[in-house]
């Protein structure tokens, strides 16, 4: 998001209820899926909404070895926060996690995706964040991955599981690019900025609450 001022967020936030972390959703996990097996760790590389948010949660994944901030779907030339804010360079705020296979899988990581870290049917934005660098989108590195995806999103709507259409884009990985330092692990350093306080660990206790089996307290750092 915008790096407002902290009580200039605060103001917007706690006057405007619509403002508010989307509630979690319980879904059903993917019939199409990678099977559980000790391997080479793997990553996976996926956006939605503000990029703070959607690391905080991850971080707090069993499984998960590492989450970086940054930006996909653009050139490396315009991979920039200040550049990327203008929303038009074609990337989106995102991240990528790197999980060991044989404790959570693919499938598993976009379960979470859809359930705690954002609302899939919102189309460029994500609460109060509006552009296409918010984006709900999922970058595949291979077809495999292409194919659980489309897979599961498929599943989900012939379920109804969400009252809109799924809007979620399913594209190639062109390239990832680590955003600037200081928005690495921005959630666990700043636990009490408003904007984090008010939009993202509710979707951590969400995650808690909805995945008890896969949460765990101690969160990893990407700076690890």
């Amino acid at each position: 998001m915008a790096l407002l001022a902290a009580a200039t967020i605060g103001t917007l936030l706690w006057r405007s209820p619509m403002l508010a972390a989307e509630p979690a959703v319980v879904l059903a996990p993917p019939v199409v899926d990678n099977a559980k097996a000790a391997g080479p760790a793997q990553t996976a590389v996926l956006s939605g909404g503000c990029f703070w948010g959607v690391q905080g949660v991850f971080e707090h994944v069993r499984g998960v070895q590492k989450v970086i901030a940054g930006y996909a779907g653009g050139e490396k030339s315009t991979a920039r926060y200040e550049t990327v804010s203008t929303g038009n360079t074609g990337h989106a705020e995102s991240v990528k996690i790197t999980f060991d296979p044989a404790v959570i899988s693919y499938g598993q990581i976009l379960q979470i995706a859809f359930s705690v870290v954002h609302d899939p049917t919102q189309l460029n934005r994500q609460g109060p964040d509006v552009g296409t660098q918010y984006r709900s989108s999922i970058f595949y590195e291979d077809d495999t991955q292409k194919h659980i995806a489309l897979a599961y999103i498929s599943q989900l709507e012939q379920a109804h599981a969400f009252p809109r259409p799924i809007v979620t884009r399913v594209d190639a990985l062109r390239g990832f690019y680590p955003a600037e330092d200081y928005h690495q692990d921005y959630l666990i350093n700043n636990p009490t900025q408003p904007y984090i306080a008010m939009y993202d660990l509710p979707k951590i206790e969400s995650f808690k609450k909805t995945f008890p089996e896969l949460y765990r307290g101690q969160p990893v750092l990407a700076r690890n």
